[in-house]
């Protein structure tokens, strides 16, 4: 099964470009809001990511930004 987590932050049109792509190939996703969960804001910085939005799924590497090629491989995956 598709794990895919997407790290965002309010007002943020990468964030809700990347959300808005994933529904469209009807990928289903949890959504992290870094300004809403300190938790979420930690393991990015942890992990090396200063931006939203990153997405996690564990079938790719994660990725950086906005994507929609990307995506559509996360998509390809289920």
């Amino acid at each position: 099964m598709q794990n895919v987590t997407v790290y965002t932050k309010n007002n943020c049109i990468q964030c809700m470009m990347t959300k808005k792509t994933l529904s469209q190939y009807g990928v289903s996703y949890v959504e992290k809001n870094v300004e809403e969960e300190p938790a979420a804001m930690a393991f990015l910085k942890d992990q090396g990511y200063q931006a939203v939005p990153v997405v996690f799924s564990n079938t790719a590497e994660p990725i950086k930004g906005f994507r929609p090629d990307l995506l559509a491989e996360v998509a390809k995956a289920i």
